[in-house]
């Protein structure tokens, strides 16, 4: 019988929704840093994929850094041209032999960036304008050591955080479901001017919510600044409905605010990504393990996207203590707010954090008592069946950005 180190303790802090201001940001998926995200998260995914059919087990690999450095174009109302192509470098370490055979993890990553890019952005011609460049190269001996031990429970390969929230409140949903309804396959079917480049902010002062979304518009689909102008509008209306769905809060949308009408200077562009025209992206710049970008909440700076689903806590345990305080809000009414923060040791099982830490704020004072034994049982048997959440994050069962 493990005896683990978990701590549940009221929480004596001010919940960002019980402030006078609150900040929250999503990136979208055609945003640069969600895009590199994206390509480093699919290339672990294919690795893994790829040692598994091979050897039955996933070899050390952390592709968690990459780079996207924005191409050059000449857009115009009803097209343009690129004068640059957008580059992307893939970089990391991952295992390329084992047992006597070479794994092609070039060929792997590079043919997986492609396949990825086509997927997500849908205007960009990857073969002509992308230029992309593996320098993934073998990992360190003794990490790779650390994932190479026969055990039932990896050993953690840092020591690291990850930590979770929940439940969301009123701005959080929004921003959310503000990008992801303006990049579903249906809105994009019936608005193919709309494109992948989006980003949300939102800002909550007191009771009013003030959202400012940049929205790229794909210049083929528009032929002139009065069509401009009818899309735009028709975008904010969207979200206002939209928004009206999911709170009772007042609602004000901005949408692509450095535009100037008069002068015709709008953000219009030939693929639908600022990549095309200058904008750049790292791994770890955008959206946390939730899709959330949020300053008020506990957050960790890890970058999740890439690294590997096995034994990196900085990617697991994030995505377990989400995880956690999803399930344990979800399952608790009383519960107003849940922070999970797990911690590892290097070299440790990774069932064994060092610590695991609940904070919770309940509805009524006396509930914290009824259910703290409670949250400390699903806590622990989480942990107990952490290693099930290497073959979700593999499979695409749960995203990490």
């Amino acid at each position: 019988m493990v005896k683990r180190n978990i701590v549940v303790e009221k929480g004596r802090y001010l919940p960002p929704f019980r402030r006078e201001v609150e900040l929250v940001e999503r990136k979208g998926l055609g945003h640069p840093d969600s895009l590199i995200d994206g390509i480093m998260e699919e290339i672990s995914r294919e690795l893994s994929k790829n040692y598994l059919n091979e050897f039955g087990r996933i070899l050390h690999h952390n592709v968690d850094k990459g780079q996207i450095c924005g191409g050059g174009t000449d857009v115009e109302f009803g097209g343009g041209i690129f004068t640059k192509p957008i580059f992307i470098l893939l970089s990391g370490r991952a295992t390329s032999e084992f047992e006597g055979k070479q794994i092609p993890v070039q060929h792997i990553a590079i043919e997986t960036a492609k396949k990825y890019l086509g997927s997500v952005v849908h205007n960009l011609d990857v073969p002509a304008d992308v230029e992309i460049e593996s320098r993934i190269s073998t990992g360190s001996a003794e990490l790779a050591g650390l994932l190479s031990e026969s055990k039932a429970v990896p050993l953690a390969n840092d020591t690291s955080f990850g930590t979770g929230f929940a439940p969301f409140d009123d701005v959080e949903k929004t921003v959310l479901n503000v990008e992801k309804y303006l990049n579903s396959d249906g809105y994009k079917s019936a608005h193919p001017e709309v494109g992948e480049d989006i980003k949300v902010m939102g800002l909550r002062q007191d009771n009013q919510i003030r959202l400012t979304v940049a929205v790229a518009l794909i210049s083929k689909y528009v032929e002139g600044i009065d069509q401009y102008v009818e899309h735009k509008e028709r975008i904010k209306n969207d979200i206002l409905t939209l928004s009206g769905k999911i709170t009772d809060m007042e609602v004000d949308v901005s949408v692509n605010t450095a535009d100037d009408i008069e002068k015709k200077s709008v953000y219009i562009t030939l693929t639908g990504t600022s990549a095309e025209m200058g904008d750049d992206g790292s791994v770890g710049r955008g959206n946390r393990v939730n899709g959330l970008i949020t300053p008020f909440r506990g957050m960790s700076l890890e970058a999740a996207a890439g690294k590997n689903p096995v034994n990196h806590v900085g990617k697991i345990y994030s995505v377990l203590a989400t995880m956690m305080a999803s399930e344990i809000a979800e399952e608790h009414e009383e519960i107003e707010d849940i922070t999970i923060t797990l911690l590892s040791q290097i070299g440790k099982p990774i069932d064994q954090p060092s610590v695991a830490s609940a904070m919770i704020i309940t509805k009524k004072e006396k509930d914290f008592e009824v259910i703290q034994d409670k949250v400390r049982y699903s806590m622990d048997k989480s942990l107990e069946e952490i290693t099930e959440i290497t073959n979700r994050i593999v499979f695409g069962k749960i995203p990490v950005f």
